[in-house]
């Protein structure tokens, strides 16, 4: 019976000490995320209500590169601009928006359909960018003098057969996250009233698919010899990298501002590209991928007007000689904000 209570009490304590030190640990978790802004530079609205009118674009684009040649295939989703309505507080931020089918014309771009569940979300020392998209219906955007026979002025080429699925992940360390605020640009629930920047560090995983029908060289290409002749239906790409930047936020009459920002990656990937009538293609190879973003407006501790931009673009490596591939994502967003100060917290 003694040995029983003996265990029993040795189990309470561990599992009392293992509460503690996990307690602890998310204690200590917790108190990195904290900042204290300095409030000479930031003005901290997160228990504001934050309301807002949005219109934005989200997209994505494939490009093959032929650089010996210097020639290239770009392909383009005709994605639409959308409309809606969003709010901020605390840590939640929801956008509703709409697709207005008179403002986005599919008769010269073609019809794509897309699932786009690319998020930003901007910490006090993070930034973090996820991307979830499947797109289907793209359209070749340089096809002049690209391609044999193509009118101008009849609609571009469409290819409503290629499908694409991006997965993937960036994230970055903000080190000035006292003075400098992703914040006050982006989710418009802070305010930074004098200039200030950071430097920025990281890393992202990245994972790519795109699938046609045939294959993804336009068969009327004028030169023949682009990336060797070579023709593949598919390719698959996973690629990791790591990277640096800086950001910067200039301040004019403590309310026009410009948020400017680009980080650069270095890494490699894995690529395979599947041929109909060859063995597939495989081979490591370098991976170079930038991020941009820029913001411009007004911003008070009421009101925000602003245009916002962010774009990725990932350049691999081919396992062809002298050739590239790029993918990208973005989004384009103009918002238009109110804060309302309220007079009790709900959580």
């Amino acid at each position: 019976m003694r040995k029983g209570y003996l265990l029993i009490s040795v189990c309470l304590s561990m599992f009392h000490f293992a509460r503690g030190q996990s307690s602890s640990f998310i204690g200590k978790i917790g108190d990195w995320f904290h900042t204290e802004n300095d409030t000479a530079y930031i003005e901290d609205h997160t228990k504001d209500l934050t309301t807002r009118l949005v219109g934005s674009r989200k997209y994505n684009y494939y490009d093959i590169v032929d650089r010996k040649r210097k020639t290239e295939v770009l392909y383009r989703p005709n994605t639409p601009f959308n409309v809606g309505f969003g709010f901020n507080y605390k840590f939640i931020g929801i956008n509703v928006v709409f697709n207005l089918p008179v403002i986005n014309s599919t008769e010269k771009y073609g019809k794509t359909k897309a699932l786009d569940l690319q998020a930003h979300y901007y910490l006090r020392k993070l930034v973090v960018d996820f991307y979830g998209q499947r797109y289907k219906g793209y359209y070749i955007a340089n096809s002049r003098g690209l391609l044999n026979g193509f009118d101008e002025k009849g609609p571009l080429p469409v290819r409503p057969d290629i499908r694409n699925l991006n997965i993937g992940m960036s994230v970055e360390y903000i080190f000035n996250d006292k003075k400098f605020s992703y914040r006050a640009a982006y989710l418009q629930n802070e305010y930074q009233k004098k200039s200030a920047g950071s430097f920025l560090i990281g890393g992202e995983l990245f994972t790519a698919r795109m699938k046609g029908d045939s294959s993804l060289i336009p068969h009327n290409i004028t030169n023949q010899d682009f990336i060797d002749g070579i023709t593949y239906s598919a390719t698959s790409i996973f690629s990791a990298a790591a990277n640096a930047g800086y950001a910067y936020t200039f301040v004019y009459k403590q309310h026009f501002f410009l948020t400017l920002s680009l980080s650069g990656s270095l890494g490699g990937n894995y690529t395979r590209l599947s041929r109909d009538d060859a063995n597939d293609l495989r081979k490591f190879g370098l991976q170079l991928n930038n991020t941009v973003r820029a913001s411009f407006g007004y911003n008070s501790s009421k009101y925000f007007a602003g245009i916002h931009y962010v774009n990725l673009t990932t350049r691999s490596q081919s396992p062809i000689e002298n050739s590239w591939q790029t993918i990208g994502a973005g989004n384009f967003r103009i918002s238009l904000a109110k804060r309302f100060g309220l007079k009790r917290q709900f959580f």
